[in-house]
């Protein structure tokens, strides 16, 4: 008999927010708000990889066995 497959957990959808939210460009077209000087296009970016990388570990401790 084989061993359940591991793959089927809900949690990794989740892992489809950070390669699709980075993608939808409504989201950073454009200049303003600034924060600090820097242009939205820029301190979004790095909120999206402060957003995947959150995301990441919690399906990471999520679906850990």
């Amino acid at each position: 008999m084989d061993a359940p497959r591991s793959d089927r957990n809900p949690w990794y959808w989740l892992l489809v927010v950070p390669v699709v939210v980075p993608l939808i460009p409504a989201l950073f077209n454009s200049i303003e708000p600034r924060l600090f000087g820097i242009p939205l296009f820029y301190w979004l970016q790095l909120l999206f990889i402060l957003l995947s990388v959150s995301i990441t570990i919690l399906v990471y401790r999520r679906t850990r066995a």
